[in-house]
């Protein structure tokens, strides 16, 4: 629904009512991910895409079949011999695409919970999309960060604290899935399926090394939703002008601003950190902090510079008594072997192992893979 909030908001101030689409489910190599949104509009334009192109049609009339009954409706999508064209999933994929009507009447918490996405605070939405009794079909819950109290109900106080307690663990790890219970939230049992949307903040991207390669850097965080901090002790370096496309610019040593981040828990599995000085005043002790025993598990931490200079900073860190389980977390040189030259060309290289390590990718050219393109979390 994060995608089409800017357009979806408007409409339910304005007490339209307007179909919203879900991608709740997603196996082979379907083309979006669970939580990609599109919605059958007033006028009935359409906003957003569920399948990038594929099943949009049918979803579009789906939705103005939803719009005009005000029952929700979860529909699968997928390819076998006779119906591969029937809805153009030629891809292979299957999907499951949940498609409700919202208005003020079917969806009055929609305003608080877009404040929330709109201000950066978490928040989960669970929606039932099947049970054996269609009344539930539809019924959410709204959850919040403890000691904050959830909002709404799923039809039992047995499913509203199971629910709960699995979707805000989901939401302390951004992940967005579709969970099944017993029809009355037993958690072994079969029948009823919530789809929990997590609305996490962004990511963070962590750039440390004012130079031309992390302006390409942090210009390429913010394209892939990363909230992007630069830091650097050089004032004369560390400019907002020099760094239009970061969300922050910080002067500070990098280990301090790290350690002063931990403090404040302010940095969780879903940050990265690129540390691209190549200066080892700057890199091992910013480094330690990183990798030490009381950094928090990063999801990638890379540092730039050439081989020798690799080597040269594990000696450094082994001096300072790192061991090899904590080294072996860093990568580099950074980056995957692209023949980069350019700062921009180094971005995208540094972009594309974050990327591989998060999905499980080996970066290898497509056609010399076999088996599923699009790898799904655990």
């Amino acid at each position: 629904m994060r995608d089409v909030l800017d357009r979806l908001l408007p409409w339910w101030e304005g007490d339209h009512q307007v179909a919203l689409a879900t991608v709740v489910g997603t196996w082979k190599s379907a083309p979006r991910q669970p939580g990609a949104a599109m919605l059958v509009g007033v006028d009935g334009e359409a906003v957003g895409s569920v399948s990038g192109g594929c099943v949009e049609g049918a979803v579009y009339e789906l939705g103005q079949e939803v719009i005009a009954t005000g029952a929700p409706v979860l529909q699968r999508y997928g390819v076998s011999d006779d119906e591969a064209m029937g809805v153009g999933l030629t891809c292979g994929g299957i999907l499951d695409i949940y498609v409700e009507r919202v208005s003020r009447v079917d969806f009055p918490e929609l305003g608080d919970i877009a404040a929330d996405i709109t201000a950066g605070r978490p928040v989960a939405v669970a929606t039932v999309v099947a049970h054996p009794d269609a009344a539930h079909l539809g019924r959410r819950i709204v959850v919040r960060p403890e000691p904050q109290p959830a909002v709404g109900s799923l039809g039992s106080p047995r499913a509203d604290a199971a629910v709960v307690d699995d979707a805000r663990g989901m939401l302390a790890q951004g992940r967005t899935a579709t969970l099944e219970y017993g029809p009355d939230g037993e958690r072994r049992g079969e029948g009823m399926r919530v789809f929990v949307a997590s609305y996490a903040p962004r990511p963070r991207m962590l750039v440390f090394g004012a130079i031309d390669f992390a302006s390409a850097v942090a210009r390429m965080g913010s394209f892939l939703g990363y909230r992007v901090t630069v830091c650097d002790a050089r004032p004369v370096f560390a400019t907002r002008s020099r760094f239009p496309d970061a969300d922050e610019v910080v002067v500070s040593w990098p280990h301090r601003y790290v350690e002063a981040q931990v403090a404040q828990d302010a940095l969780d599995a879903r940050t990265v950190a690129c540390v691209l000085t190549h200066d080892p005043k700057f890199d091992v002790p910013l480094l330690e902090v990183l990798l030490g025993e009381d950094a928090p598990d990063l999801a990638y931490i890379g540092a730039m510079g050439s081989r020798r200079t690799h080597e040269d900073r594990l000696a450094r860190l082994r001096e300072a008594g790192l061991g090899e389980d904590q080294l072996a977390r860093l990568r580099s040189p950074i980056g995957l072997d692209l023949g980069a030259r350019t700062p921009e060309e180094t971005a995208v290289s540094i972009a594309s192992e974050i990327i591989a390590l998060r999905w499980g990718g080996g970066g290898e050219p497509l056609r010399e893979t076999e088996g599923a393109i699009h790898r799904h979390q655990g």
